[in-house]
């Protein structure tokens, strides 16, 4: 029995989805499909690893939401943790004032997180996180003598966020167009595709991420080291479908940056709180990065909340005279996400959610590449709980599928089947076609083959799509 809240009536259900397509404005949402005689898809209830739409239809959700519910779905001690915070104080902001739930969670981010990162400055998100990553190092040279570093590097295809200095760091070109012209000085290099790697690096992965590192340090000389201030990586790329570091990639990153006295940033907005099975991704490949920007998964959704942890030195500059980091947000650090936050972890360490993860990607990863005897399915990839399914139209040639036959694939026939033969995922087509999966934390073998069952039917129906 799928219980709605008491303003969704069976009499008004038919009724809601015509409700969101007139006055609700969805967010990357092609709006003219629910003019055309799709219905808006409206999901009401979950619990664990599943949701239901209003219909009291049932899917697995393959996403976590969106890369986010880690604990999985109806967690009451969230949810009472939010309440309890809420009546003792719902709302007080960081503005030169603190609370004990924003200092006890600051506190405890940085115990967890690598080496020196010590200082936690809260956001209401991932984006907002970034762009504080961006202003807080330009603010950092001129403060210590270096005015002119004020450019970022970042890897194709990669997204980092919305606001305009987030986005100009983005490197997806349909996403940054529209809003043109954006903040200057976001400089790309390639990312760390290995599937779609130069071919004379096809058989050594190791060589491959030398290779895909020293671009960033050859981008720094052709713009000038005096003029850089950033590079940001994710641990693992989202966008393009979950391209993992190769051997020594990070750790080459980390000397390039300390070689031309650039700060390394890692965007953990995805990866960190367990998606690759450590608090944060960083930690578990060894590399200490200068800023660590997070979101997401650190209240398993149940409330908005992100953070910029920086590590001491960049917070040295503050801590003297009248120099002011002039920058917040109304809603960063709130008490009753961060009192959330803190349960969310209490969950992590009860239930042992990142051994999970470390237990069983191995099981995850064999599981999902059963799927490579289908002729479409060209690779797998990813870490942890995060991964990537990527589709071609050759698998021996590796080519990929045109624009038409990408818009017949993701958007005519995979993103829907998907949903209607139970399966809440990613059919993205950012960069080459792929399926994203990034269940949450708390799965295991069961559902790994509940979610490679549905794919196998979906992608063999969609070789007679094309």
């Amino acid at each position: 029995m799928i219980t709605t809240p008491q303003y969704v009536t069976e009499s008004s259900n038919n009724h809601l989805a015509d409700k969101a397509r007139d006055h609700l404005w969805m967010h990357f949402t092609r709006h003219s499909t629910y003019y055309e005689g799709h219905r808006v898809p409206i999901i009401t209830k979950g619990e664990g690893a599943y949701i239901w739409d209003v219909q009291g239809n049932k899917y697995f959700d393959g996403l976590s939401g969106l890369f986010v519910v880690q604990a999985g779905h109806g967690r009451k001690e969230l949810a009472q943790a939010a309440a309890k915070q809420a009546e003792e104080l719902a709302f007080f902001p960081l503005w030169s004032y603190a609370h004990p739930s924003a200092i006890l969670l600051a506190e405890r981010l940085a115990q967890l997180a690598p080496g020196d990162l010590n200082r936690v400055f809260f956001t209401s998100g991932g984006g907002e996180a970034v762009e504080s990553a961006w202003k807080l190092a330009k603010q950092y040279f001129k403060l210590t003598g270096k005015p002119a570093k004020t450019k970022v590097i970042s890897r194709a295809v990669a997204y980092h966020g919305t606001p305009q200095g987030a986005l100009s760091i983005t490197g997806i070109p349909e996403a940054k167009i529209p809003f043109e012209p954006l903040v200057p000085g976001g400089i790309k290099v390639p990312n760390t595709n290995f599937y779609r790697a130069p071919e004379e690096f096809r058989g050594d992965e190791k060589a491959f991420g030398l290779w895909a590192a020293n671009r960033i340090a050859e981008a720094i000389e052709f713009e000038g080291s005096d003029s850089v201030a950033a590079v940001f990586v994710e641990p693992v790329q989202n966008s393009g479908g979950c391209f993992p570091p190769p051997p020594g990639y990070l750790e080459r990153v980390r000397e390039i940056c300390d070689e031309y006295d650039v700060l390394m940033v890692a965007d953990e907005t995805i990866t960190a709180f367990g998606r690759i099975g450590d608090y944060f991704a960083m930690k578990r490949f060894g590399v200490t990065p200068d800023i660590i920007t997070c979101a997401k998964g650190m209240t398993s959704g149940y409330s908005p909340l992100g953070a910029m942890i920086a590590s001491d030195r960049l917070f040295e500059p503050f801590k003297h005279g009248t120099h002011t980091f002039l920058h917040g947000y109304t809603w960063g650090g709130h008490p009753v996400s961060a009192a959330v936050a803190m349960e969310n972890l209490d969950i992590f360490e009860r239930e042992g959610l990142n051994k999970n993860v470390q237990e069983n990607e191995g099981n995850f990863r064999r599981t999902l590449e059963k799927l490579t005897d289908l002729p479409i399915v060209g690779d797998v990839r990813g870490a942890g709980y995060f991964y990537g399914i990527e589709l071609v139209k050759d698998k021996k040639t590796r080519e990929t599928f045109n624009d038409d036959e990408c818009e017949r694939l993701l958007r005519g026939f995979l993103s829907k089947a998907l949903f209607d033969n139970g399966l809440y995922c990613r059919a993205d087509d950012r960069g080459d076609p792929v399926i994203q999966l990034a269940p949450p934390l708390t799965i295991g073998q069961k559902e790994f083959d509940e979610i490679e069952s549905t794919l196998r039917i979906v992608l063999t129906q969609a070789l007679e799509v094309l």
